[in-house]
């Protein structure tokens, strides 16, 4: 990532702690010529860039680069949004890792209320409507997920961990509202069970395959029924990936990843 403090000067990507000081002694400098400006605070802002997103953050202080050993989140700390997981420094202190886009998708509409920006708009935009808040655009870069399945449990579980690694959600509860949720929005990639009630995975992926706007959904197909039929069945009818549950959220995360990647870089060509 990049960082840059209010002078525009490269910086490293750890950040915490207070706001850097224009104060102070430099060592091994014979002399030292001091700037007739004003000393001023800098405000430094660490950029991430994640895919077709960038993120720009407001930090105290940063440090530089640093390797660490990345350790999993107990259950206590695991439902927090943003928290990816925590390292022990070298000096035994513990640090907390975040997603920043992530964070930038769950809390990024409720700080623009508090910008400037909203608070004070600029007279001379006033009218065009060819200006959309900072929160759309992010909204509109982060991939969008369509989770369908009948069991409540699978679906809020499956919504906090899409959630907690950066991606906007939409839930259905069979392969009707499924259709329903893909006219309003077309998502990134399709999350579907096959056995639900009014029309299973099956049907969905049916309907799907048949439009001539949604053929190319990536659709991945997750159920209890592992036999092979079930599996050569949905790979006929074009389903992209079939996991079986229990299945690994990093194996799911990784398929999400590349299926969004390629979307992506589609969108980009055109």
């Amino acid at each position: 990532c990049d960082a840059r403090d209010g002078g525009g000067a490269r910086r490293g990507s750890r950040a915490r702690g207070r706001a850097p000081s224009t104060r102070g002694p430099v060592r091994g400098a014979s002399t030292l010529q001091r700037s007739s400006e004003p000393l001023a605070k800098t405000n430094p802002v660490v950029v991430f860039r994640s895919a077709g997103q960038r993120i720009a953050i407001h930090v105290d202080e940063i440090f530089g680069n640093k390797e660490v050993v990345i350790k999993n989140l107990g259950p206590q700390l695991a439902r927090l949004p943003g928290l990816a997981g925590m390292a022990i420094l070298v000096s035994g202190a513990v640090a907390l890792i975040y997603n920043p886009v992530a964070l930038a998708s769950v809390y990024g509409s409720s700080v623009q209320q508090y910008s400037p920006v909203n608070a004070q708009p600029d007279s001379s935009n006033a009218g065009t409507g060819n200006v959309l808040p900072v929160s759309n655009v992010l909204e509109q870069q982060t991939p969008l997920i369509l989770v369908v399945d009948d069991s409540i449990t699978v679906r809020r579980v499956t919504q906090r961990m899409l959630q907690r690694e950066g991606f906007r959600v939409v839930l259905a509860v069979d392969g009707l509202q499924a259709i329903e949720k893909l006219n309003q929005e077309i998502p990134a990639v399709v999350l579907s069970d096959i056995e639900m009630p009014r029309m299973d995975g099956f049907d969905l992926v049916r309907n799907i395959r048949a439009d001539s706007k949604l053929k190319h959904l990536p659709v991945v197909m997750i159920t209890s029924r592992i036999a092979e039929k079930h599996r050569d069945l949905a790979m006929e009818l074009g389903v992209n990936d079939y996991l079986g549950k229990p299945y690994s959220e990093e194996g799911l995360l990784a398929i999400l990843r590349q299926h969004t990647a390629k979307k992506l870089n589609e969108s980009e060509k055109a």
